[in-house]
């Protein structure tokens, strides 16, 4: 019989979401080749988890979780001092192996979940299930579920909120795993487990003060912990948890981030607001398809004074097709790299029967590269968000 995890998530895939394509798009024949030519080359990759990688300056042991700050580095008057900040610059000496292991995580999984979804071939299933027992059971190679030492600091921090936002690549893992629950390929065992990861992972995030900071954050940080809290709650049937997510977007997301011409002025004011921009709105449109049901279309939600998903897409939308209208700073770094495929493009379009922005994330790049822009792009296999 299956967990009562396994039953809601299944149900979640029937009954949760926008429906199929709404401009006649046939994403399962569009995506198909390049989903199997991915999906194919990750077959011969073995797992690897942060358990392989470790730092001498990590306050945590061989399954936590080590990243550090971005933007954080020795200070030119006196490199024993704690690290100064230099904003929109990545510090190209920090430690980053297990933020590269989870994002590796989080490419090759959800390629071959939605290889399996397309083709029916248990192999593709079978292979995701062994990086997913690596990260998630087996002792040897596991995380840990929590974040205590993520974006640490030199000199100043041992871990802080702010670096909740690494497991956004967690969250189309999270997906690809509901699509797995509702397979004959991951025993009972293996989905107590992984599912139970999950929901603790969740618990922490939603009670550590790490977890508070970043909920409470104004910018794309908040927005990705709901984003994380949605589909770690909607993998584990947390629906309390899914309410509060829904009333954020409504209360907090859209009301304090997106200004009256649908922009949002905090990540205007970065120095990488191109970047940021796509990413807030990129990260606001998964919840969207996430959270969404013929009850509670989010798509639809409007604030009395009209600001609304549609309008934050509208604003955004002409500068995808042409980034050289962008008519504020460029990003200090990566400005030549964006845009690539945006999938709130995709989901908007199928929101709004608008057709404009399927054209143009058909022509967009699909699977960028370097590892900046991977970090920044966090759904990368839409053919798992929408149903066909």
């Amino acid at each position: 019989m299956k967990s009562h995890f396994a039953i809601f998530s299944l149900l979640s895939i029937l009954l949760c979401g926008v429906e199929a394509l709404s401009a006649g798009l046939d994403l399962s024949a569009w995506e198909k080749k390049r989903v199997l030519s991915a999906a194919d080359s990750y077959m011969m990759e073995a797992p690897i988890t942060i358990t392989l990688f470790s730092s001498p300056r990590s306050a945590g042991g061989l399954h936590d979780f080590f990243s550090e700050g971005d933007y954080w580095w020795p200070d030119p008057k006196d490199t024993s001092a704690p690290y100064i900040q230099r904003d929109g610059m990545t510090n190209p000496e920090n430690f980053t192996a297990h933020r590269s292991a989870l994002m590796r995580l989080s490419v090759q999984v959800p390629a071959l979940v939605a290889a399996f979804h397309l083709t029916g071939k248990r192999s593709y299933a079978e292979h995701a299930m062994r990086h997913l027992r690596a990260w998630f059971v087996a002792d040897a190679t596991r995380m840990n579920p929590h974040l205590l030492y993520a974006q640490a600091i030199k000199g100043r921090a041992t871990g802080r909120g702010i670096g909740i936002i690494d497991t956004i690549h967690l969250v189309e893992v999270a997906k690809s795993i509901e699509i797995l629950i509702g397979s004959s390929v991951m025993s009972a065992d293996d989905s107590t487990a992984i599912v139970g990861w999950f929901a603790e992972y969740l618990r922490w995030m939603s009670t550590h003060q790490y977890g508070h900071d970043e909920q409470s954050a104004k910018n794309n940080h908040g927005t990705c912990w709901v984003f994380q809290a949605a589909a770690f709650a909607h993998l584990a049937g947390d629906t309390a948890t899914i309410a509060f997510c829904r009333k954020r977007f409504k209360e907090v997301l859209i009301p304090e981030q997106m200004a009256a011409d649908g922009s949002f002025p905090l990540e205007l004011k970065r120095t990488k607001p191109y970047s940021y921009s796509l990413f807030n709105l990129e990260v606001l449109g998964g919840i969207c398809q996430l959270l969404s049901s013929p009850a509670d279309n989010l798509w639809t939600f409007t604030l009395p004074d009209g600001r609304s998903m549609s309008t934050a897409v509208s604003f955004l939308f002409p500068f995808i097709k042409d980034k050289s209208t962008w008519p504020y700073a460029k990003d200090v770094m990566y400005w030549e790299e964006w845009p690539v495929r945006q999938s709130s493009l995709l989901f908007a379009g199928n929101a709004y029967g608008e057709q404009r922005y399927f054209e143009l994330w058909k022509t967009l790049k699909s699977d960028p590269t370097q590892p900046e822009v991977i970090r920044n792009f966090p759904i990368r296999q839409p053919i798992l968000w929408l149903k066909q």
